[in-house]
């Protein structure tokens, strides 16, 4: 009887062992593309006086500095808007006028965790007027610092009146 508890005890962890060896690996999680990777979108600037500027840029979330607001992020990550930084409106202008050679500004907003843009190519609201963020066509429901860009998107920067 001992030999046989012994020898049932053997074939059930041989075929335990060969059940374990024999299973499917267990898939690991792949790593997470980028969300912030650069994409390219067309930016137009009008101005109460016409188009102050239009090209393609390609950009990606970072960063901004402004002379008025100082340096913060402008990632898509503001206000908790996205879970991982994105390409975003204020991050394009910013990255035109940096290899376009125009200057904006704009006063960072701390409870908004955004920035509002104020002046672009010496171009100014001055109180009757502000700069509305659109992409293709629709007017962003959050700040510049918040949306997410994707590929082709169309940037709009438009001066208008209160």
């Amino acid at each position: 009887m001992h030999l046989t508890s012994a020898r049932r005890t053997l074939v059930v962890t041989a075929a335990l062992g060969l059940a374990l060896a024999s299973a499917p690996a267990v898939a690991q999680p792949q790593a997470k593309a980028s969300t912030n990777a650069p994409v390219k979108v067309t930016l137009t600037v009008k101005g109460p006086d016409g188009r102050l500027f239009k090209g393609k840029i390609t950009t990606k979330g970072h960063d901004v500095t402004t002379a008025t607001g100082g340096t913060h992020r402008c990632d898509g990550t503001n206000g908790g808007a996205n879970p991982s930084a994105v390409p975003t409106p204020t991050a394009a202008l910013d990255d035109a006028a940096r290899k376009r050679h125009f200057t904006w500004d704009g006063t960072w907003y701390a409870s908004f965790d955004d920035f509002s843009v104020d002046t672009i190519k010496n171009v100014s609201g001055g109180g009757v007027a502000y700069w509305n963020i659109a992409v293709n066509g629709t007017s962003i429901p959050v700040g510049g610092c918040q949306f997410k860009l994707r590929a082709g998107d169309k940037v709009a920067f438009t001066w208008t009146a209160f």
